[in-house]
């Protein structure tokens, strides 16, 4: 039987098999059309890459920064937290860790424009959404009204 992490059911169930095949189907797809079979890569003919890249950099570092911001703050130790975190970045977005993510599969995207790609987005937000969705439940469940004025106050995703 595999051994589970402290705070696994606040998770999904399975949430780590989506965060190992998500990517790697997503990549898959992405590097072949990009770069070996070029079928739906058209718009990078319009959009130079002196543009691409900038975009790629700049959407790369927010991910990263947004990652690395949260996952300092919910994993200074190797239990999961007992209270409800709203400091840091979290005073910004409920799921910074999450959003940065999403961020790291839109990045790839602006160095090679593959439309098959970004016709996963969608799909991979939803499941991403999915996960949310759950974690904020048992958060509900544990915090109450904290959780239901502080959900009221920062968003699910977007920074302001």
């Amino acid at each position: 039987m595999m051994k589970r992490h402290d705070g696994h059911e606040r998770e999904l169930p399975n949430a780590h098999l989506y965060h190992a095949i998500i990517p790697i189907v997503f990549i898959g797809v992405w590097f072949l059309d990009s770069f070996i079979f070029e079928f739906s890569i058209v718009l990078n003919a319009y959009i130079p890459l002196l543009i691409r890249m900038p975009l790629f950099i700049i959407i790369m570092c927010i991910a990263l920064i947004l990652i690395y911001l949260s996952h300092k703050i919910l994993f200074k130790s190797h239990q999961p937290p007992d209270t409800l975190i709203v400091e840091g970045i979290f005073r910004y977005t409920r799921n910074p860790m999450y959003l940065g993510i999403f961020l790291l599969y839109v990045g790839c995207i602006m160095i090679s424009i593959s439309l098959i790609a970004v016709a996963l987005l969608p799909f991979i937000f939803l499941v991403y959404n999915k996960m949310v969705n759950f974690e904020e439940n048992i958060l509900k469940e544990m915090f109450g009204d904290k959780f239901i004025s502080y959900k009221a106050n920062v968003p699910k995703w977007i920074l302001i």
